[in-house]
């Protein structure tokens, strides 16, 4: 059972930045962040895989947003730079075995609390 905790969020101006963290009691997992707004489903933001550390990122977030991971801390990271209001959501790391990326929340087996983020215009 691969327990994750979130941490970072909180609000910013439009072109401001935040770091949010998950740690992961275990690596060699494929990671991944999703974010969920009001009255809307759920979606894909990025993704880290778990053996060779690629990633993959939405087109709404790409070039914006970054996701790294330091092993010895068994931490991921989504880096938010030039956030806009429509970033606004709860997000949430989740994790999976094996080494693909998806986008599909179902796919995922292993979920953080969420953590808020809110960018005000």
């Amino acid at each position: 059972q691969v327990q994750l905790v979130e941490s970072g969020g909180g609000l910013v101006q439009a072109g401001g930045s935040l770091r949010l963290s998950c740690a992961a009691s275990e690596r060699a997992y494929t990671m991944a962040w999703f974010r969920q707004a009001p009255g809307k489903e759920r979606e894909f933001v990025g993704g880290i895989s778990g053996r060779i550390d690629f990633t993959d990122y939405a087109s709404s977030v790409k070039g914006r947003f970054t996701i790294f991971r330091d092993s010895a801390k068994n931490t991921v990271y989504l880096q938010m730079n030039s956030l806009k209001p429509e970033d606004t959501a709860v997000y949430s790391c989740a994790a999976r075995g094996g080494g693909l990326i998806k986008w599909s929340p179902g796919e995922y087996s292993y979920w953080g609390q969420g953590t808020q983020v809110t960018v005000s215009s």
